[in-house]
């Protein structure tokens, strides 16, 4: 069993590749934190499977491994085709339509009713992740549109149409996306990845819908439209955490801004004490073959010296040939990566304002302390799980080591930087508090005597109130 020794943490995408138990298993001993289940693919029933599956392993293995359902969102695609593919040339003039047709060269269904509602002539189309472009040429009525091509390519059914330009009146949360929902908060899941989010009440309906069933799962919102690079900071306020989707921002942005984007995204997530995932397009390689290029390992390790909570796996995992060998591969470049990082031990500035200020300061000191001291640890006893996001976002050197009553936080803090969770209710007395939470570690072979340890909490301990204490210790 791996001791996830690394702090970054990996999210992987489920698929045919890893439906098998057996693969599950040896992922998650590899070093997978979180699995995800596109609701792009798949049926409820599907799903259930895989979420009843992850939970039993979990159970046998005694692990935490966290589930993120990611909604597909209002995803605009090409309907089918007369024939398999067509080709489109510079200067050829093809018509959009939301009447359902077989495409062909000179018309091809889209599946968004309001494309000639919301489209503008002059306005940019791109298809399939960008290798095709279009411009608008002509709104010819409510249903047809006529585009000139920009930068042609092979047409394919069901690819996907991306609208860089165009302010798209779909809500994020489609009628799909109701409905997976209705499904999915009957569910032991962790997180809800909100796609195509714009604005911060997108966040908020969202918020509201999981909040009337009482569910107890987060909000990752994805950042992959321009106006969520414009309205990003009110989004990282109203969401849980962000996940970078390289692929649709790199056809939505320009692509020479995206890295620029992405290291902007992980800096105020971390000021925000926000977890942020980089995903799309890491070890695309490894699908097929079994190393990847050194571009990409370089694009992970960027990632991990930027500060990324975690990297996230889709394809690679999913429908890859080497599921076992991408995690292999993450965890050799993610322990090299920390092992020369300067993320470590960062300094925020303390809102005074806010009313988490107090357990705020605590988190901060406990941080350079633990630097001061050279703990080997700081063990966060939280209720809530806000002491570990915050004591996460400074990226401590010493390991971050949390303890709590409430079970439904266990998988979900997973997905935090350098964060390991454990069950624990005995709050009662401090002292024996004390010496209980370092006897488990101790137990696990995660601290040894002599180590020197922070512990933070509050006091008086079965009170459960915000953290207020730091005591430094050395185990006996």
């Amino acid at each position: 069993m791996s001791n996830h020794i690394t702090k970054t943490k990996v999210v992987a995408t489920l698929g045919p590749s890893t439906k098998d138990d057996k693969v599950l298993i040896k992922l998650i001993e590899t070093g997978v934190d979180v699995f995800r289940l596109n609701f792009s693919h798949g049926s409820h029933e599907e799903h259930k499977k895989s979420i009843e599956k992850i939970h039993k392993i979990n159970k046998k293995l005694n692990t935490k491994t966290a589930i993120l359902v990611d909604l597909q969102g209002p995803k605009l695609r090409l309907g089918e085709l007369k024939e398999e593919s067509f080709e489109l040339k510079e200067g050829n003039e093809i018509i959009f339509t939301t009447k359902k047709v077989l495409g062909t060269i000179k018309k091809v269904q889209v599946s968004y009713k309001d494309f000639a509602a919301d489209v503008k002539v002059g306005e940019v189309v791109k298809v399939d992740d960008g290798k095709i472009e279009l411009k608008v040429a002509q709104i010819i009525n409510s249903t047809d549109v006529l585009l000139k091509t920009v930068f042609g390519g092979t047409v394919r059914p069901r690819k996907g149409i991306n609208l860089p330009e165009t302010a798209i009146s779909v809500p994020s949360l489609t009628k799909k996306d109701i409905e997976d929902l209705e499904f999915i908060l009957q569910q032991d899941i962790s997180w809800i990845a909100l796609s195509f989010v714009r604005t911060a009440n997108d966040i908020i309906k969202l918020r509201g819908m999981i909040e009337f069933k009482s569910h107890p799962a987060k909000i990752v919102a994805k950042i992959e439209k321009p106006e969520a690079v414009a309205n990003l900071d009110a989004i990282i306020e109203a969401s849980d955490a962000i996940m970078v989707a390289r692929g649709d921002l790199g056809v939505e942005i320009p692509v020479e801004d995206v890295p620029m984007v992405q290291k902007s995204i992980v800096t105020k997530c971390i000021a925000a004490s926000k977890p942020v995932i980089i995903a799309t397009q890491m070890m695309e390689s490894m699908i097929v073959n079994a190393v990847p290029s050194r571009a990409e390992i370089t694009d992970v390790a960027n990632a991990i010296f930027d500060g990324a909570d975690a990297v996230m796996l889709s394809g690679e995992t999913a429908v890859g040939k080497h599921p076992i060998k991408v995690i292999e591969t993450i965890q050799k470049i993610a322990y090299r990566s920390e092992e020369q990082s300067s993320i470590y031990n960062l300094k925020h500035t303390l809102d005074r304002e806010s009313n988490k200020f107090l357990s705020n300061a605590i988190c901060y000191n406990a941080i350079f302390i633990s630097q001061e001291v050279g703990a080997k640890a700081i063990i966060a006893t939280t209720k809530s799980g806000y002491t570990a996001f915050a004591l996460s976002s400074f990226r401590p050197k010493a390991n971050i080591y949390a303890f709590t009553e409430n079970e439904e936080l266990l998988n979900t803090l997973s997905l935090l930087w350098g964060v390991r969770a454990f069950h624990y209710n005995n709050f009662v007395n401090h002292e024996e508090m004390m010496d209980d939470l370092e006897g488990i570690l101790k137990d696990k072979e995660l601290l040894q005597s002599g180590d020197i340890v922070l512990i933070t909490g509050s006091i008086p301990v079965q009170a459960r109130n915000s953290t207020n204490f730091i005591k430094v210790s050395v185990v006996k």
